[in-house]
């Protein structure tokens, strides 16, 4: 039997080793570029250029950092062999959806966004975002016999980058921001030794933010989608500063229970807390 061939464009980065790993063990022959660094992997077929890596495969995944993106789908989708996949996978989707949309009718576009990090072990469980370029039905039938473990979620490029805004925009942005307090903190040993539930609990999603490339957090808050939350993030801190330093006590507690209220009617509160203090618990063990 042929093994199919996959190239992996970017295949040092994190992401990228992922998917060569992920495509190895679904019996796939890999064919592994990356520009910036050299390739080790010996389970790999090392490309010597970006276009001997793609020029004969069946499928190429772009696991490069998102500005590159749409300028390499210009680049390598003319020198494509007919009947292939282009596949991007990048975190914000307008410029991506554009180059995918120009690509040559010869070659298949699938424009897909994963959930999930390196880390992941299995992709029971983990959500990947489609977004349709020429043939909605077509491209998503193909993603999911290339993942088909996951759960898929369909959506525009304008959408999906509005969504992605709240999703990773603001969760980045406000625990970069909280990343540098807790840097500055002269004492953090002592800090570590009081801490409860919620302060462990937040520690470990802000560590394990940081350790994404500077170049990705980047990209994340950059999202033009981020402004109009962000905006609305600030103008309520400073709201609550103001009313704190203004002993208005009955109005932050209105504010609080408000805010409660609103957020209950989509998300179960008291499961949301057992789930935290099983998060931690199972971190501690």
């Amino acid at each position: 039997m042929i093994k199919k061939k996959i190239a992996i464009i970017g295949s040092e980065g994190q992401m990228g080793k992922w998917f060569s790993k992920y495509f190895i063990e679904k019996g796939f022959e890999v064919i592994a570029y990356d520009s910036e660094k050299e390739v080790v992997n010996k389970l790999v077929t090392k490309a010597k250029s970006l276009v001997g890596a793609i020029l004969n495969v069946d499928y190429v995944i772009l696991a490069i950092p998102v500005k590159r993106t749409p300028e390499t789908i210009r680049l390598i989708a003319k020198e494509m062999k007919r009947d292939s996949y282009l596949i991007d996978i990048s975190s914000l989707k307008l410029k991506t959806f554009s180059a995918l949309s120009k690509i040559p009718d010869k070659v298949n576009p699938i424009c897909i966004h994963p959930m999930f990090g390196p880390g992941t072990k299995k992709l029971k469980g983990q959500n990947i975002i489609s977004i349709p370029i020429r043939d909605a039905k077509k491209e998503l039938l193909m993603a999911k016999s290339l993942f088909p473990d996951a759960t898929f979620v369909s959506i525009d490029a304008v959408e999906h980058d509005k969504k992605m805004a709240m999703i990773l925009g603001m969760t980045h942005l406000v625990n970069l921001s909280l990343a540098n307090i807790l840097s500055k903190e002269e004492n953090f040993t002592l800090v570590e030794k009081m801490s409860g539930t919620t302060f462990k609990a937040q520690k470990i999603l802000t560590a394990g933010i940081m350790t994404e490339s500077a170049e990705l957090l980047e990209t994340i808050i950059s999202n033009p989608e981020i402004r109009r939350y962000a905006e609305e993030l600030w103008k309520d801190i400073g709201r609550m500063l103001i009313l704190i330093q203004e002993n208005k006590s009955e109005e932050i507690i209105k504010y609080i229970n408000v805010t409660k209220e609103r957020l209950a009617k989509n998300v179960d509160l008291d499961e949301a807390y057992k789930k935290l203090i099983a998060m931690v618990n199972s971190v501690e063990k």
